[in-house]
């Protein structure tokens, strides 16, 4: 028997498998600050203008590109190049050969648990059009890089703390 889509190389994927390897969680629709002089990605916690806020999800996945020309497409060729995509991405994690989490839908059979792993942005962001009026700086987060406590596979949890 040959293994789920999920674990094959990314460039064996058809569209709709490439697709569905996508969590819809969100997180690469933040907006992101690039330092000038160091090439530091930071994230923050304004969201796309298309991104339904309370789901995590682009309300015109379709036509996303027309609406936001600078929208950037992951796909085959530039997952590489895209070092700013969340560590709980799921075409980063195939991209370097790690296998998807238990919260990801294709293994847990349910959307809702990248939500319950506090993976999703839903409920956690503003869109960009109805934030409040403050400088870019304001809106910086550490969160969108990182795994979430609830959300880290076994071998990322570390040692637990005392208490």
């Amino acid at each position: 028997m040959s293994a789920p889509f999920w674990e094959r190389p990314l460039e064996t994927l058809n569209q709709q498998e490439w697709e569905a390897l996508c969590d819809g969680c969100g997180r690469c629709c933040l907006h992101k600050l690039e330092d000038e002089d160091t090439g530091e990605i930071v994230h923050t916690w304004l969201a796309c203008r298309l991104l339904d806020c309370d789901t995590g999800r682009c309300s015109d996945y379709a036509n996303r590109t027309r609406q936001v020309p600078d929208c950037l497409q992951v796909n085959v060729r530039t997952v590489a190049e895209y070092d700013w995509l969340p560590p709980t991405c799921a075409y980063r994690l195939r991209f370097l050969g790690e296998a998807l989490p238990a919260w990801h839908p294709l293994i847990s059979g349910d959307p809702e648990t990248v939500r319950a792993a506090q993976v999703s942005v839903a409920g956690r962001v503003v869109r960009e059009d109805e934030a409040p009026d403050l400088p870019l700086i304001d809106f910086v987060v550490d969160w969108p890089g990182q795994w979430p406590r609830a959300a880290r596979p076994a071998a990322r949890r570390g040692p637990a703390k005392p208490s």
